[in-house]
Protein backbone atom coordinates (compact mmCIF):
# COMPACT_ATOMS: atom_id res chain seq x y z
CA UNK A 1 0.00 0.00 0.00
CA UNK A 2 0.93 3.62 -0.42
CA UNK A 3 0.09 6.67 1.05
CA UNK A 4 -0.53 10.06 -1.06
CA UNK A 5 -0.69 13.53 0.90
CA UNK A 6 -0.16 16.77 -0.16
CA UNK A 7 0.55 20.19 2.10
CA UNK A 8 1.49 24.18 1.66
CA UNK A 9 3.42 26.23 3.24
CA UNK A 10 3.35 29.66 2.93
CA UNK A 11 6.33 32.05 4.22
CA UNK A 12 6.39 36.13 3.91
CA UNK A 13 10.19 36.44 3.41
CA UNK A 14 11.79 39.86 3.53
CA UNK A 15 13.77 40.19 0.47
CA UNK A 16 12.73 40.37 -3.34
CA UNK A 17 12.21 37.15 -4.96
CA UNK A 18 16.16 37.11 -6.76
CA UNK A 19 17.42 37.05 -3.68
CA UNK A 20 15.05 33.88 -2.36
CA UNK A 21 15.34 32.49 -5.68
CA UNK A 22 19.27 32.65 -4.90
CA UNK A 23 19.21 31.01 -1.71
CA UNK A 24 17.92 27.67 -3.63
CA UNK A 25 20.42 28.06 -6.81
CA UNK A 26 23.98 29.01 -5.11
CA UNK A 27 25.37 25.90 -3.83
CA UNK A 28 26.79 27.94 -0.94
CA UNK A 29 24.14 29.86 0.31
CA UNK A 30 21.92 26.61 -0.15
CA UNK A 31 24.12 24.96 2.39
CA UNK A 32 23.13 27.38 5.28
CA UNK A 33 19.64 26.57 5.52
CA UNK A 34 19.07 22.64 3.70
CA UNK A 35 20.82 20.03 5.36
CA UNK A 36 20.48 16.49 6.39
CA UNK A 37 19.98 15.80 9.93
CA UNK A 38 22.77 13.78 11.44
CA UNK A 39 26.89 13.73 10.86
CA UNK A 40 29.15 12.92 8.05
CA UNK A 41 27.01 14.58 5.75
CA UNK A 42 28.37 15.35 1.69
CA UNK A 43 26.37 17.14 -0.57
CA UNK A 44 25.91 17.67 -4.81
CA UNK A 45 24.02 20.07 -6.02
CA UNK A 46 23.93 20.74 -9.97
CA UNK A 47 21.10 23.52 -10.34
CA UNK A 48 19.78 23.00 -13.68
CA UNK A 49 16.84 21.27 -15.34
CA UNK A 50 17.87 17.80 -15.75
CA UNK A 51 20.27 18.39 -12.40
CA UNK A 52 19.45 17.88 -8.69
CA UNK A 53 21.02 17.26 -5.57
CA UNK A 54 22.42 14.11 -4.04
CA UNK A 55 22.66 14.32 0.36
CA UNK A 56 23.92 11.61 2.65
CA UNK A 57 24.31 11.32 6.19
CA UNK A 58 24.06 9.19 9.15
CA UNK A 59 21.58 10.13 11.76
CA UNK A 60 21.39 8.63 15.26
CA UNK A 61 18.88 9.49 17.89
CA UNK A 62 18.71 8.66 21.12
CA UNK A 63 18.38 4.87 22.36
CA UNK A 64 18.12 3.96 18.36
CA UNK A 65 20.27 2.69 15.91
CA UNK A 66 22.30 4.86 13.90
CA UNK A 67 20.39 5.53 10.01
CA UNK A 68 21.73 6.26 6.64
CA UNK A 69 19.77 8.60 5.59
CA UNK A 70 19.78 9.53 1.20
CA UNK A 71 18.37 12.35 -0.44
CA UNK A 72 18.30 12.37 -4.03
CA UNK A 73 16.06 14.92 -6.29
CA UNK A 74 15.80 15.99 -9.89
CA UNK A 75 14.99 19.65 -11.56
CA UNK A 76 11.95 19.53 -13.46
CA UNK A 77 11.47 23.01 -14.55
CA UNK A 78 13.11 25.98 -13.66
CA UNK A 79 11.95 29.75 -13.99
CA UNK A 80 14.49 32.32 -12.78
CA UNK A 81 13.20 34.38 -9.76
CA UNK A 82 9.71 32.59 -10.23
CA UNK A 83 9.36 29.29 -9.49
CA UNK A 84 10.84 25.53 -9.14
CA UNK A 85 9.21 22.51 -9.73
CA UNK A 86 11.59 19.02 -8.58
CA UNK A 87 11.08 15.96 -7.58
CA UNK A 88 12.94 13.74 -4.78
CA UNK A 89 13.27 10.71 -3.13
CA UNK A 90 14.01 9.90 0.90
CA UNK A 91 15.73 6.68 1.56
CA UNK A 92 16.26 5.26 4.51
CA UNK A 93 18.57 2.49 5.56
CA UNK A 94 18.31 1.77 1.24
CA UNK A 95 15.13 1.75 1.62
CA UNK A 96 12.65 4.28 -0.35
CA UNK A 97 10.68 5.59 2.41
CA UNK A 98 8.82 8.27 -0.08
CA UNK A 99 8.98 10.21 -2.90
CA UNK A 100 7.54 13.85 -3.68
CA UNK A 101 7.07 16.36 -5.86
CA UNK A 102 7.57 19.87 -4.85
CA UNK A 103 6.65 23.39 -6.63
CA UNK A 104 7.91 26.35 -5.39
CA UNK A 105 6.43 29.97 -5.76
CA UNK A 106 8.04 33.21 -5.49
CA UNK A 107 5.64 36.10 -5.63
CA UNK A 108 7.18 39.85 -5.33
CA UNK A 109 4.86 41.66 -2.40
CA UNK A 110 5.00 45.32 -1.63
CA UNK A 111 7.51 44.39 1.38
CA UNK A 112 9.21 41.23 -0.23
CA UNK A 113 8.41 37.86 -1.20
CA UNK A 114 5.70 35.46 -0.53
CA UNK A 115 6.97 31.80 -0.70
CA UNK A 116 4.19 29.10 -1.01
CA UNK A 117 6.06 25.54 -0.70
CA UNK A 118 3.40 23.02 -2.29
CA UNK A 119 4.69 19.32 -1.58
CA UNK A 120 2.97 16.37 -2.81
CA UNK A 121 4.30 12.80 -1.26
CA UNK A 122 3.82 9.35 -1.84
CA UNK A 123 4.90 7.63 1.15
CA UNK A 124 5.75 3.87 0.12
CA UNK A 125 6.76 3.00 3.42
CA UNK A 126 5.41 4.56 6.78
CA UNK A 127 4.35 3.43 10.33
CA UNK A 128 0.61 2.98 11.69
CA UNK A 129 -1.92 5.34 9.04
CA UNK A 130 1.36 7.31 7.83
CA UNK A 131 -0.27 10.36 9.59
CA UNK A 132 2.44 10.82 11.67
CA UNK A 133 5.07 10.22 8.79
CA UNK A 134 3.24 13.40 7.25
CA UNK A 135 3.21 15.30 10.16
CA UNK A 136 7.18 14.65 10.23
CA UNK A 137 7.60 15.43 6.97
CA UNK A 138 5.71 18.82 6.84
CA UNK A 139 6.90 20.21 10.56
CA UNK A 140 11.00 19.02 8.68
CA UNK A 141 9.76 21.28 5.52
CA UNK A 142 8.66 24.27 7.88
CA UNK A 143 11.99 23.82 9.90
CA UNK A 144 13.87 23.68 6.73
CA UNK A 145 11.99 27.22 5.37
CA UNK A 146 12.82 28.47 9.10
CA UNK A 147 16.64 28.04 7.88
CA UNK A 148 16.13 29.86 4.46
CA UNK A 149 15.00 32.72 6.65
CA UNK A 150 17.52 32.75 8.76
CA UNK A 151 20.08 32.33 6.07
CA UNK A 152 18.17 35.42 4.16
CA UNK A 153 18.30 37.36 7.06
CA UNK A 154 21.83 36.93 8.02
CA UNK A 155 23.18 37.54 4.42
CA UNK A 156 20.75 40.64 4.88
CA UNK A 157 22.89 41.80 7.81
CA UNK A 158 25.96 40.83 6.43
CA UNK A 159 25.19 43.28 3.21
CA UNK A 160 24.57 45.87 5.28
CA UNK A 161 27.54 45.67 7.10
CA UNK A 162 30.01 46.08 4.12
Amino acid sequence: MVRHDMFTISRHLDVPPGEVFTAFADSAIRRRWFRLPGSGASYEHDFRVGGGETAHSTFTGPDTAPERLEYRSRYIDIAHDHRLVYGYEAVVDGELRWTSLVTVRFDAETDGTRLDWTEQVTFVRYTGDGGADLAHLRGGSALRLNGLDAALRSGRTGQQRR
